[in-house]
């Protein structure tokens, strides 16, 4: 019979992390792959013990606790959530730092596990240093935060709690339906205490992931609803690359010549040059999705939660049109009244095949074919090189051109999303990685490293805005201690240009956006731009970095950039112009009263959209569509 093992709680806890495996369609391998951190006194001699003494199990050193939480969510999301990494901290300002990330993750449905320190179990010292002092009640640390952002949370008190806790976790982590932040506070005493440790607990545990298939009679009911209609599309959502669903997503628009449209987290999910691809919807959406979407009276959403950027704040669908939602969660299956077919995005796109009969009429492909060739004019009209200062348009265009099918794009916030969702061309699965659940400032340069640890082989650019940038760039210096090679082209906004915009938009005139002086006589952020040197700040940190003035100069330095060792920044100056909406708008509420008549413009435009907005599934559904 075998013996337990006196171990520590840590040095269970990394066993134990150790050996979980993950299956999915007969492929095996680690789930972990490492554990990033940062050591204070709520953590070094506990976790970071373990860690010391298992060196099989990667330890990476970052620069911010909210990084790495974006990191390992980036690398969870390249890996098709098959693959994770831990992070731990040492208690408060440490472990808090990481709520942003953890709320990225939830959002984002992508499996991340948190590890941070926690106050003392053994309450004789308290308050302990960084302890929060809660009148309510001993037991509260600021970890209970993690709980609303967490699809898990669970304190450690006593180390056998372990044996119950881990296993759970890990259930989450692997399930499809309802990974996301997983917390498990660690009582920094608690870290140290050792136990007996049963030997089952630390062998190789193998986690399938299964691919749910969907009820039959709600399949069969999906497949009458696409057979019956006049005007179907297709959404393909981030449930699309998560489940690997690419081919069979191919294979049912040849088979039907039906058209797609892609979200920000399903992009890349079908080749930008296929004949049945329309390109970004929504808010950020192309003319040719938009248009096909506004006339469609049947909406099959494919792993998408529609957000309001993907229905344009509820203007973008017909309030007639029906939806059918294929989902692995419920929760998003019956969004706007829809049939939800529950289940796995391959698999029910295998089986609806089999049982749909649809085939797009002459006129359908003629008006797909005339949509898409519109939008391709109108791209290659913005993207075209030009010798004056590039636009915004036109860098990512140049940035395209020269990237490879399968290089992958990062971006998370600021305007480059949007022009991003419309133009970028992506060529490959998972060649396009946007962070647009919660569009976080920050994560850009922490996402493109969890991106090249999850894709090694694989060129990675990274785009930003200054804005993002001066928030979270530390995350370089990572990139330089483990060697790996980033391209990151920073255009450089002398402020927060997206945001810019939008208060022009609302008649704010750019109020508190741009990087000035105060100006003594105004007492306003109104006086000469700030002398921010992004190229040499980029240096100081140990990348290769420079500044280019045009197309080709931005060309040759990307090019260089593929076979340098480390990461490079490119820093580009972009001319303020911003790209039109096509048919689409975003709820932004404008002051209903204001003494300034650019706000009282605003308003009016404002109140005038609204009227546009539908209650989708409630609005009555009519027997019959005309393609518009």
């Amino acid at each position: 019979m075998s013996k337990t093992r006196r171990l520590t709680m840590a040095q269970a806890l990394v066993a134990f992390l150790k050996v979980q495996r993950v299956e999915r369609d007969g492929h095996e391998h680690p789930f972990f792959g490492g554990c990033f951190g940062i050591f204070g006194h709520g953590n070094l001699a506990g976790v970071g013990e373990a860690l010391q003494e298992n060196p099989d199990f990667t330890y990476y050193q970052c620069r911010n606790e909210q990084a790495m939480v974006h990191t390992a969510a980036a690398y969870a999301k390249a890996s098709r959530r098959l693959r994770a990494l831990a992070c731990t901290t040492s208690i408060g300002p440490g472990a808090t730092n990481m709520l942003t990330g953890a709320a990225g993750a939830t959002i984002n449905r992508l499996p991340v596990l948190l590890l941070p320190g926690d106050i003392f179990g053994r309450r004789q010292v308290a308050p302990v240093l960084q302890q929060l002092e809660h009148a309510g009640g001993p037991d509260i640390s600021v970890n209970d935060c993690f709980r609303p952002v967490s699809r898990y949370f669970d304190r450690i008190w006593r180390p056998d709690q372990l044996l119950t806790s881990l296993p759970e976790a890990m259930r989450v982590l692997t399930s499809p339906a309802e990974t996301g932040a997983v917390t498990l506070a660690l009582p920094q005493d608690v870290q140290t205490e050792a136990f007996d440790c049963p030997p089952g607990f630390l062998e190789p545990r193998v986690w399938h992931v299964a691919r749910p298939r969907p009820d039959r009679d709600v399949l069969k009911q999906a497949a009458t609803w696409i057979n019956q209609a006049k005007c179907p599309v297709i959404l393909a959502g981030g449930g699309v690359l998560y489940s690997a669903a690419e081919a069979r997503l191919a294979a049912f628009c040849q088979q039907t010549g039906m058209a797609v449209a892609e979200t920000q987290a399903g992009k890349s999910s079908v080749p930008a040059d296929a004949p049945f691809a329309l390109g970004a919807v929504g808010a950020t959406g192309t003319s040719a999705a938009n248009r096909l979407c506004g006339a469609a009276d049947l909406i099959i959403g494919i792993g998408t939660r529609y957000s309001d950027f993907t229905t344009a704040s509820k203007t973008l669908f017909d309030g007639h049109a029906r939806f059918i939602n294929i989902n692995v969660t419920d929760f998003d299956g019956a969004k706007h009244g829809g049939l939800s077919v529950v289940g796995d995005a391959a698999a029910v796109l295998e089986e609806l095949a089999t049982l749909v009969t649809w085939q797009a009429s002459p006129p359908y492909r003629r008006i797909v074919r005339d949509l898409r060739e519109a939008w391709e004019q109108e791209r290659d009209k913005l993207t075209r090189r030009g010798d004056e200062r590039m636009s915004q348009a036109q860098i990512l265009g140049e940035v395209n051109r020269t990237a490879h099918a399968d290089s992958v794009v990062v971006c998370a916030a600021g305007s480059l999303p949007g022009d991003l969702h419309k133009l970028w061309q992506a060529r490959a699965p998972l060649s396009y990685h946007l962070e647009y659940g919660y569009s976080c400032m920050g994560y850009e340069i922490a996402g493109a490293l969890g991106v090249k640890m999850a894709l090694p082989e694989r060129e990675v650019i990274c785009m930003v805005g200054d804005g993002s940038y001066l928030m979270m760039a530390q995350e370089i210096v990572t990139a330089v201690q483990e060697g790996l090679s980033l391209t990151i082209v920073l255009i450089d906004n002398y402020g927060y240009g997206s945001i810019g915009g939008l208060s022009e938009s609302v008649g704010s005139g750019g109020f508190g956006t741009r990087y000035r002086y105060r100006k003594a006589d105004t007492r306003q952020l109104d006086g000469r731009t700030l002398p921010v040197d992004l190229c040499a700040n980029a240096a100081s940190l140990g990348a290769n970095s420079v500044r280019v003035q045009n197309a080709t100069e931005l060309h040759d330095a990307l090019v260089k950039a593929r076979s340098t060792r480390g990461p490079s920044v490119i820093v580009v100056e972009a001319d303020p112009s911003r790209l039109p909406g096509y048919h689409s708008w975003w709820d932004v509420p404008v002051a209903e009263v204001s003494g300034v008549p650019a706000v009282q413009g605003a308003r009016e435009q404002y109140e005038a959209a609204r009227q546009k907005q539908h209650w989708y599934g409630i609005e009555s559904v009519p027997d019959k569509a005309v393609l518009r």
